[in-house]
């Protein structure tokens, strides 16, 4: 992420941290503080209070989920199957991934989280809508493909299935082959 992070920024990294370990009774003032070897006073000269640090890491959250991943995508290119891909490998896997899952839990609890991740997910439905689109003509099964595509990409984190031998990651990618529509002795790379 390129150079040294300002102490704002630690306290909003600290605090993305706490979310995806203990979810947002976790992310205390003072227990961030102690993760970061400071005092909590210095928390106070860049948020006035946890709500304000709350509605920062959703911001965060956000831009990183949304705009930077759409920001890269179109400019790494390909037909809308790649796009796909990449969307969802960098949205969901990795580093984004346990905050995803973090702030839909919360969400279930807070409404106006809840209001957030809807426009998130929103703008990712759109996505997936428009890249489907460009290959699939029907409104219906536009809908469904995206729909089944975002169920597969955030459910079969909740799945404890085996696969008769497979990998996780290979029924995965079939499915989602199977999703976008490629003939199985041609898949995507």
């Amino acid at each position: 992420m390129g150079a040294l992070r300002t102490p704002r920024e630690k306290w909003v990294e600290q605090g993305l941290r706490a979310l995806t370990e203990g979810g947002v009774d976790a992310v205390r003032v003072e227990a961030l503080a102690k993760a970061l070897g400071v005092t909590k006073g210095g928390f106070y000269g860049y948020f006035a209070d946890r709500d304000a640090l709350l509605k920062e890491m959703l911001d965060t959250w956000e831009r990183r989920s949304i705009d930077e991943v759409l920001d890269r995508v179109e400019r790494e290119g390909g037909d809308a199957r790649a796009k796909i891909r990449r969307a969802g490998r960098l949205t969901l896997w990795d580093e984004l991934l346990p905050i995803d899952l973090a702030i839909r839990d919360w969400a279930r609890r807070d409404d106006a989280v809840a209001a957030r991740l809807r426009r998130v997910d929103n703008r990712r439905m759109d996505l997936l809508r428009e890249m489907i689109g460009t290959f699939c003509a029907d409104p219906d099964e536009v809908e469904a493909r995206s729909l089944l595509a975002f169920c597969l990409a955030i459910g079969h984190h909740f799945l404890a299935t085996e696969h008769g031998g497979r990998t996780r990651a290979d029924v995965v990618a079939h499915a989602a082959d199977l999703l976008l529509d490629v003939p199985h002795d041609e898949p995507l790379t």
